[in-house]
């Protein structure tokens, strides 16, 4: 491959229930520590949720908050973070190269409850609706926000792809970045879904939303007690630069993009095709130029939903039967699902496994679903191997869209 088309991570900026940077993240993941807790919602009360602590006034004024959204704050944090992680020399860097492109499930749901509730306050009079309602709901508002923030002057815009968003926002910033539009994208995905009662409550008519006397205990991939989804917030924002840029400015490089794909199922509106999720994790090894048994770590999409879990299963089945060193490992288990966030979020916690070799577990596994039988799930301890190479991180999302990442540690 052409040094110019070689795509690396050269920054991580990131808020999750968990942490609010990439070593705290890592750190949880490696005591099997959870950020789900309790939650209030609106005419729901009471739910679990996965919550971000980060400080937003760290790069926002009060009045920009004001004026933005939730997910505009948690991108300007997140970005600002992949900046300075990156070392970037941002202050003389040309602004009209540099690109945004963030996944996002949904966006404006927060904003229209907010002031469908507010003017119901005051009979449902309009004058007392918000002037900002436009540009806090426009489906750009995330990376539009950044840019403004962060006077960013090259192509934006978010990508909705349901829980798939967090790669193919990678994935999109590395396409541009192949094809000479930009000379770095910050790229990622984000989330303020648990700010919309509707998440909750559509969840919960679909006998999809999780429950547990410990709240610690509710997210539960591929475990016979699983009781559904935990709705979390969070974002993560990655640096990505062509490889021959990184080495001039002497980055540190988190690992090397060697493989993607993005499908569809065309099936079904909620459930799952296996077939076409195989298809989509054996087109990425076919572009990665390698077998299924070379892959070190493979972080699952699952969502503790039943049915989810298992047709995710029997993908992994088709593709990876046999491969006895293919470590499976999850982290919805520690922050429930991040929605746009997920995928971007679930790659940052193993990218430090190239440094240490050692792959964090799934938590709350205590009885593995028959269903979801595979080799070499790691479960609520975590194990050190010899030596990780490759990472697969697969993301899923409603209406059938498929996304998978392989990540090289990087060698010359």
């Amino acid at each position: 491959m052409r040094m110019e088309d070689r795509i690396v991570i050269t920054g991580v900026g990131l808020t999750a229930p968990i942490g609010n940077n990439l070593a705290d993240f890592r750190e949880s993941l490696l005591n099997c520590r959870s950020g789900v807790r309790k939650y209030e919602t609106r005419f729901i009360g009471e739910v679990l949720a996965g919550v971000c602590d980060y400080e937003p006034t760290l790069y926002q004024t009060r009045k920009d908050i004001r004026r933005g959204t939730r997910a505009g704050s948690i991108s300007i944090y997140c970005a600002h973070e992949a900046i300075k992680d990156s070392g970037l020399p941002f202050e003389d860097f040309d602004k009209s190269r540099m690109g945004v492109y963030l996944g996002i499930t949904e966006h404006g749901n927060v904003e229209t409850e907010n002031e469908i509730y507010n003017i119901s306050q005051y009979g449902y009079d309009v004058k007392y609706w918000s002037h900002h309602h436009n540009p806090r709901t426009i489906a750009n508002n995330p990376a539009g926000e950044v840019t403004l923030n962060l006077g960013i002057t090259g192509p934006h815009y978010t990508l909705g792809a349901a829980c798939a968003a967090g790669n193919i926002g990678f994935i999109q910033g590395a396409q541009m970045l192949r094809l000479g539009e930009v000379d770095a994208a910050l790229a990622g995905g984000v989330s303020e879904s648990i700010h919309t009662f509707g998440i909750f409550a559509s969840f919960k008519s679909q006998g999809a939303l999780a429950s547990h006397e410990d709240p610690a205990k509710a997210s539960r991939p591929f475990d016979t007690g699983r009781t559904g989804i935990v709705v979390s917030e969070g974002g993560c924002i990655y640096i990505l630069e062509r490889l021959d840029d990184a080495l001039k400015r002497g980055a540190k490089v988190y690992g090397e993009l060697v493989g993607y794909c993005i499908n569809s199922d065309a099936c079904d509106f909620v459930l799952p095709a296996p077939e076409r999720q195989a298809e989509c994790m054996r087109k990425a090894l076919k572009m990665a130029g390698i077998k299924p048994d070379d892959i070190d770590i493979l972080n699952a999409h699952a969502t503790a939903t039943h049915m989810g879990d298992i047709q995710e299963c029997k993908a992994l089945r088709e593709v990876f039967c046999g491969c006895k060193d293919v470590y499976i490992n999850n982290t919805k288990s520690y922050i429930g699902h991040a929605m746009g966030a997920a995928g971007a979020l679930e790659l940052a916690g193993n990218l430090p496994g190239f440094d240490d070799g050692i792959v964090h577990p799934t938590i709350n596994l205590d009885n593995l679903d028959k269903e979801c039988k595979l080799d070499n799930i790691v479960a609520n301890k975590p194990l050190q191997i010899n030596e990780i190479k490759y990472i697969l991180n697969n993301s899923f999302g409603m209406f059938g869209i498929n996304s998978v990442v392989i990540i090289k540690k990087y060698d010359e």
